[in-house]
């Protein structure tokens, strides 16, 4: 039933910890899903620095990101300037190349609270790698919910029991957040046996869960066998991510960059190192420059802090 059990490396970078889940050494991906971390749940004193991600570019993925608390202002080269909130989704396709930061508003980090929420990658299909760069916001409205004895669901992205979100993916994938109330019981999309997806996996973003007779907490990412059919219960109040799709075929991730050649990795450093990336308009004083460290030995990425 449970293929593996990813554990989030976690790193507290001074009252703001981040887990990262994917890329994982063993795990590289699930579906097109290539990068999957945590962020937070934190606690902002009144003018800490919170989230300040400096413009920084990316290819060949589409960004998500998606908060159970707090808010991020986005910010990048296409002229896009927009907050996220709770409930809603920034979904930035970079394809060709794009640039673009994220950001605490001066307001809110004035005031400081809270921050919590995902960030993932989707890795594109190779029709789509090179095409041209987009930012879409979808509020809260856009995605389907449901809501029913103690669990309460939402599609994010991507196609799962039976409806849609209005999210534009370009390969198969759902992503779902759940709030599942102690004692509930539910499960995932179908897996390949019935015509579900080939690769899915949950993460335990908060709480504990029991999937078949093993319980997993906090942190951790439960990748499921592709023909398992499971049921899920929350042990505690849970918040739990599930997410799964198909490959897409084999992925290289360097940095902030992914793509299916070296070739192109290194091609879209040299662009970034020369200056050839436009920085986004309303955010032009600063930048991450080029990691040192070669492509070939592949550092683990920066974003999101």
């Amino acid at each position: 039933m449970i293929e593996m059990v990813i554990d989030a490396r976690r790193k507290d970078l001074g009252g703001f910890e981040v887990g990262r889940i994917l890329p994982f050494h063993a795990r590289r991906m699930v579906g097109p899903f290539i990068f999957l971390d945590q962020m937070g749940p934190a606690e902002f004193a009144p003018g800490a620095e919170a989230v300040n991600v400096r413009p920084h570019p990316h290819i060949g993925l589409s960004t998500l990101t998606y908060l159970f608390e707090g808010e991020i202002m986005h910010r990048d080269n296409l002229g896009f300037t927009q907050a996220i909130r709770p409930g809603e989704v920034n979904w930035m396709t970079a394809g060709k190349g794009i640039v673009h930061s994220e950001r605490t508003d001066p307001l809110k980090r004035s005031t400081g609270g809270p921050m919590h929420g995902m960030q993932a990658w989707i890795a594109l299909p190779d029709e789509a790698e090179e095409c041209d760069p987009a930012f879409y916001h979808h509020g809260e409205a856009d995605q389907p919910t449901y809501e029913n004895d103690g669990l309460f669901a939402r599609l994010v992205a991507g196609e799962a029991y039976g409806t849609r979100a209005t999210v534009k993916t370009t390969s198969p994938l759902f992503y779902v957040h759940w709030e599942m109330q102690a004692g509930v019981r539910t499960a995932p999309p179908p897996g390949r046996g019935t015509g579900g997806m080939s690769e899915r996996a949950l993460y335990v973003a908060k709480g504990m869960i029991e999937v078949g007779d093993q319980t997993f907490h906090r942190g951790q990412m439960i990748v499921l066998e592709p023909h398992a059919e499971p049921t899920v219960k929350a042990l505690v109040p849970s918040t739990v991510m599930v997410m799964g799709g198909e490959p897409v075929g084999e992925r290289l991730i360097w940095w902030n960059f992914v793509a299916s050649s070296q070739a192109r990795l290194d091609a879209a450093s040299a662009d970034w190192k020369a200056g050839r990336m436009k920085l986004p308009k309303d955010d032009a004083e600063e930048f991450i420059p080029l990691p040192e460290t070669p492509a070939e030995t592949k550092p683990e990425p920066t974003h999101p802090v």
